[in-house]
């Protein structure tokens, strides 16, 4: 079920834990803003932040690397995410949604978030990559 406050169920979720942060990211093509014969994909991303540790950390900065369906990459680095930077005491999670376009019908994200905890040392937390894949595509495992 989709809340504000949760994962959607039933949609894939990649997972990865730093240094007792937790992420989960789940990813969805969003047709409607799409324009496929234009070449113009888009796809949201939710992800869930949860601080397994016993003291507060506070999330400044983020990293993305997108790759794109023929191997182009694009790097995006900027303060917080969605205009905020939360702090995230111990046991709670901050969950927010956000998107990325793309020229190719498929591709994948990965990143990092940079820390701070409340004695001022920061640190890194993976975002574990995760597939953008839209149904304009055929999926061949080799």
């Amino acid at each position: 079920m989709d809340s504000d406050d949760d994962l959607i169920d039933g949609v894939l979720t990649f997972e990865a834990e730093t240094a007792g942060v937790h992420i989960a990211v789940q990813s969805y093509f969003l047709s409607e803003q799409s324009a496929p014969e234009e070449g113009q994909y888009v796809w949201a991303y939710r992800i869930k932040i949860t601080n397994k540790g016993d003291v507060p950390v506070k999330l400044l900065n983020r990293h993305w690397i997108i790759t794109d369906g023929i191997g182009g990459i694009h790097e995006v680095q900027g303060e917080g995410v969605v205009g905020e930077q939360p702090l995230i005491s111990p046991g709670d999670s901050f969950l927010y949604t956000s998107g990325t376009p793309l020229s190719t019908p498929t591709g994948f994200m990965r990143g990092s978030y940079e820390m701070r905890r409340a004695d001022g040392q920061t640190f890194d937390v993976e975002i574990p990559a995760f597939s953008l894949d839209s149904p304009h595509t055929s999926l061949d495992i080799n």
